[in-house]
């Protein structure tokens, strides 16, 4: 669930119940405060279209420990957050013809477009990456997010020339990775888990990674 709905519901939830009965909610501990939650939300959505509640609302460990850390206000705990990187990092599926790098062009078309995952789009509609709604990638581009760092000279300050190199191989593979699943790097990463949560397929993210690399990339110039 999204920490900042998760947050605001329960504390708006919390909020009713006190208004309307207090002296029921100052018994409800924590554990039932969470479920009244889930409840309400759970209750305030329908499936429509390709969107279906279950899936929208499931949580699997690392989304729940961030929320809950986020909620609390308390960061994860060290020894936690790193085995909760190290389960995502298990998930990043490798390319399948060991071709990291795609088409830079393709991949700035991916990472201008924020279509899909709507009830309004057709199953197996492909998505976009949105990826300017969060980063700055081509000096070009006036608008663009800043809830992540600038993309622009990705691969030129990493020093990658020739993203085939020996000695690119750590960079291409991260990159690759970042994308695949970002909490395997940094578990409660705002990052979308985009290969993971199959929000881009391998072909996809393959365009997204020469975007970033390729010296021929206007993100390298």
């Amino acid at each position: 669930m999204n920490k900042k709905l998760t947050k605001t519901l329960s504390l708006l939830g919390a909020g009713a119940l006190v208004a309307g009965c207090a002296a029921t909610t100052s018994n409800l501990d924590s554990a039932a405060l969470d479920k009244l939650t889930s409840d309400v939300v759970a209750s305030s959505f329908r499936d429509q279209g390709i969107v279906k509640v279950s899936a929208a609302l499931a949580e699997d460990a690392t989304l729940k420990a961030c929320d809950a850390a986020d909620v609390s206000g308390k960061p994860i705990n060290a020894a936690a957050g790193k085995a909760l990187e190290e389960a995502n990092f298990k998930t990043i599926k490798w390319p399948s013809n060991g071709k990291f790098l795609g088409d830079w062009k393709e991949g700035e078309k991916i990472a201008q477009s924020g279509r899909g995952e709507t009830f309004t789009d057709q199953a197996g509609m492909a998505n976009g990456g949105n990826c300017y709604n969060c980063h700055q990638i081509d000096k070009k581009e006036i608008s663009f997010g800043t809830i992540g760092p600038s993309l622009y000279n990705y691969g030129k300050i990493r020093g990658v020339k020739d993203p085939s190199s020996p000695e690119s191989k750590a960079i291409v593979e991260y990159t690759w990775g970042k994308i695949w699943n970002s909490k395997a790097y940094n578990a409660c990463s705002n990052m979308p888990r985009a290969g993971h949560k199959g929000i881009l397929n391998e072909d996809q993210v393959r365009h997204i990674v020469a975007l970033l690399l390729d010296p021929k990339s206007p993100v390298n110039q």
